[in-house]
């Protein structure tokens, strides 16, 4: 039997990432900047359509940050950040002296719940302090509510900030995710639909925001013959190699997100009529998730007492990795002391979630490994 491990989400390249890199060294364009940069940032640009512009930078990480600088974010104010995420959607907002202030999910996505954040906002509002910023998640590829998000936004005239790092290809009402807000950022981690191996992008349909982002990510240099400057910049620029890989990938997108679905649907149609089991699922037609990873909820009322755990131990005995869901961010120690507006959703999400092997170069062998795996714990 084959015991080979079976990751969450490995890179996956498409064949042509070498020919760009080996450009970037034929020329001697192993700096940042440079003409792969400019090509990749076309090329995502074109992709998203919506005349969307792109700043090609070092990680998702850095195009959050860069956001929160050019919507005004400063040391205390308020950001409304959704909980349920990994630490690099909040982690910004303290690099800026500001404060996150927590928002619960609703169940429909899993992101965040527009009926927590207007209740949030009206708290804020009557105690004298107006958030800078609202930053949504697309979580797992799964578009937020961004109608209800969007309305409440303009109602209190308070930005948006998309972080669209795992959701690149997802889309609702059929605009790509990364275009609904006033700014937006994607990943190009190892482990995203696809990768430039580390890196990110920050997105807006306002080219002013994208030409102070590529000012800022070079260090804020004035234009002088000498290195001048008067601002605080940061070293935030995607690498000319790098950006070489993205190219490349680029070309494998719509495949990758196909393939991604395609998992899904084959874990779906083997383990959806299972007792216990369901899925992180579309709402509706309105939404369309790459399903970067695809997550399921497992029920011990359900599922004869069997937990997540009992699931996700039994498949690391089988050399498979999973992954519970995304402790909220409200219970990280490092954020317990700011406020958080909620019902228990994603705290009930963390508890019952898992993360199933996803990656786009697994196999159907690979698939029925895990399915295999989980059927022996909850099916009787």
């Amino acid at each position: 039997m084959n015991n080979q491990r079976i990751w969450l989400s490995l890179a996956h390249m498409g064949g042509e990432e070498q020919k760009y890199v080996q450009e970037a060294f034929d020329t001697n364009w192993v700096v940042p900047m440079g003409p792969n940069v400019d090509a990749f940032e076309q090329d995502l640009g074109d992709y998203l359509g919506r005349g969307v512009s792109v700043a090609a930078l070092s990680a998702g990480t850095a195009a959050l940050h860069l956001g929160l600088i050019l919507l005004g974010v400063e040391p205390g104010d308020g950001v409304l950040c959704q909980s349920f995420t990994f630490s690099a959607s909040a982690n910004p907002i303290i690099y800026q002296g500001a404060a996150p202030i927590f928002i619960d999910s609703e169940k429909d996505t899993w992101n965040m719940s527009p009926e927590h954040l207007e209740r949030a906002i009206k708290d804020c509002l009557s105690k004298g302090k107006k958030p800078k910023a609202i930053l949504p998640v697309h979580l797992y590829g799964m578009p937020a509510k961004m109608d209800e998000i969007s309305a409440i936004s303009k109602k209190y005239d308070i930005p948006v900030l998309e972080d669209a790092a795992e959701a690149l290809g997802s889309r609702y009402k059929n605009n790509f995710c990364g275009t609904l807000g006033n700014l937006a950022a994607l990943s190009f981690n190892g482990n995203k639909i696809i990768t430039t191996s580390g890196g990110g992008a920050l997105i807006s349909k306002n080219d002013d925001y994208v030409r102070k982002a590529r000012f800022l990510a070079t260090q804020a240099r004035d234009a002088a013959p000498h290195y001048q400057h008067s601002q605080i910049g940061y070293n935030y620029r995607m690498s000319n190699v790098v950006a070489g890989i993205g190219r490349g990938q680029m070309k494998v997108l719509a495949q990758r997100v196909e393939q991604r679905r395609a998992n899904n649907d084959f874990y779906r149609k083997q383990l959806s009529e299972i007792e216990g089991i369901t899925f992180h699922t579309e709402p509706s037609s309105n939404y369309y998730s790459n399903y970067w990873l695809t997550s399921i909820i497992i029920e011990p009322s359900k599922s004869g007492g069997k937990t997540r755990e009992d699931v996700r131990l039994a498949l690391d005995a089988a050399n498979i990795e999973s992954r519970p869901l995304w402790k909220p961010m409200h219970l990280q120690p490092v954020f317990q002391n700011y406020p958080f507006y909620g019902d228990g959703t994603s705290e009930d999400l963390f508890d019952k979630g898992l993360c199933l092997p996803s990656g786009s170069s697994l196999t159907k062998e690979d698939l029925q490994r895990v399915v295999d795996v989980i059927l022996s714990v909850i099916e009787v």
